[in-house]
C-alpha cells in the first residue's frame, strides 16, 4: 500500500468537484473560509464550481482535476467537495501510474466510494472515507467527534486505535467473531456498480464496510444479494455495518427489515458481522483509513485500526 504524508497545518489542500454540483451561491466560498480557519490553504480545481447537468463538469474536466492535483508539488492533501453522483463516469480517464507515484491524502465518501475502490485497486493507495467541505463544514458546524476523528486519522503518523460512536449510537453484534485485514468498502450502491468491472473490489482477506443513504429496505436487500453472489461476504473477512440513514421499509405491513436482510443474506456466510458503525451519511460520522491494516472484535462491537495511515 502507498500511503499520503500526514497533514500539518499550513499544507496546502487542493479541493475538487469530481461528483455532483454544488449549486448554492457562495458555498464554496464559505468552505474555503472554514478550511483556512483551521489553519489551511487551499488551492481550488477547475471543477469547483463547474456544471454540466447535475456534475460538476464533463468527465474530462472532472478527472483531468483529479490528475492534476495528484501531480501538482503544491497540494499536500485532496479533499472532494461533496458526493452526489458521477465518478464512476470518469474511471477509465484516470491516471493511475502517475496517482501511484505522487500519493497523497485523499478524503470524501458517498459517490465518492468508486474513487476510493478505483484507487485501492488499480494504484495501491491509501485513502479516507470521512468528511468533506461542502457536506460537513462549509456553514462551520462540524461537530466536535467528527473534527477529533479526521483530524487525527489524517494528522498523525501512528494507528487511530480504536473508532468510537457518540455515546447515544448504539452498535449490534450480528455474529460474533474476530478478525483482521485491510479495511476496504464504502457505500453500498457504489460497492454494487463497479461489480463485473475492472474496477471491481477485492474483497478477499478484507474487512467490508458498508453504508448507505435513502433506499428501500428492499433496494438494500438486492445489492447486498448481489454481493453474496458474487462471493464478496465468503471471501471477506468480516462485516462492519455503518449508517444506513433513511433507508425505510418500503411495505410496512410485510416488508423486512435491514437487520433481518442481513440476518438472510450475509449471516450465512458465517463471517464475523457487528452494526452500527458511526461513519457515512450521519452526524458524528468517524473517519474510516481505507486499505489500512484493521482488528475487528464483532462480540465487542469493536473495530481497531492497526496502522498509520499516513506516512
Amino acid at each position: 500500500m502507498k500511503y499520503g504524508k500526514k497533514l500539518k497545518f499550513g499544507d496546502t489542500i487542493g479541493f475538487i468537484g469530481p461528483s455532483g454540483a454544488v449549486r448554492t451561491e457562495g458555498t464554496i466560498e464559505r468552505a474555503v473560509a472554514e478550511t483556512e480557519k483551521m489553519g489551511f490553504r487551499v488551492k481550488l480545481g477547475e471543477s469547483c464550481g463547474k456544471a454540466y447537468g447535475y456534475l460538476s463538469g464533463t468527465d474530462e474536466v472532472r478527472a483531468r482535476d483529479v490528475n492534476k492535483m495528484f501531480l501538482d508539488d503544491g497540494v499536500d492533501a485532496i479533499f472532494c467537495l461533496k458526493g452526489g453522483y458521477g465518478t464512476m463516469r470518469m474511471l477509465d480517464l484516470l491516471d493511475y501510474e502517475a496517482i501511484a507515484a505522487h500519493p497523497k491524502i485523499f478524503v470524501g465518501y458517498s459517490d465518492i466510494t468508486a474513487m476510493h475502490i478505483a484507487f485501492l485497486e488499480k494504484a495501491g493507495l491509501a485513502t479516507f472515507h470521512g468528511p468533506m467541505p461542502v457536506s460537513s463544514w462549509a456553514d462551520g458546524e462540524m461537530d466536535a467527534l467528527t473534527r477529533e476523528s479526521f483530524f487525527r486519522t489524517l494528522m498523525q503518523d501512528k494507528p487511530a486505535g480504536e473508532l468510537v460512536n457518540a455515546p447515544d449510537y448504539p452498535r449490534q453484534t450480528v455474529v460474533p467473531g474476530e478478525c483482521e485485514g485491510l479495511l476496504v468498502g464504502g457505500n453500498l450502491s457504489l460497492i454494487v456498480g463497479l461489480l463485473g468491472t475492472p474496477y471491481e473490489l477485492d474483497t478477499r482477506g478484507r474487512i467490508l464496510f458498508i453504508e448507505d443513504v435513502g433506499e428501500k429496505t428492499y433496494a438494500i436487500d438486492r445489492m447486498l444479494t448481489h454481493l453474496r453472489l458474487a462471493g464478496k461476504f465468503d471471501d471477506c473477512a468480516g462485516v462492519v455495518l455503518g449508517d444506513f440513514k433513511n433507508c425505510e421499509i418500503e411495505y410496512p405491513d410485510y416488508g423486512f427489515t435491514l437487520g433481518e436482510i442481513v440476518r438472510d443474506v450475509i449471516v450465512p456466510c458465517g463471517k464475523p458481522i457487528f452494526s452500527g458503525l458511526q461513519s457515512g451519511h450521519c452526524t458524528p460520522k468517524l473517519t474510516l483509513p481505507f486499505g489500512v491494516k484493521c482488528r475487528m472484535d464483532a462480540g465487542k462491537c469493536a473495530l481497531t485500526v492497526l496502522e498509520s495511515a499516513v506516512c
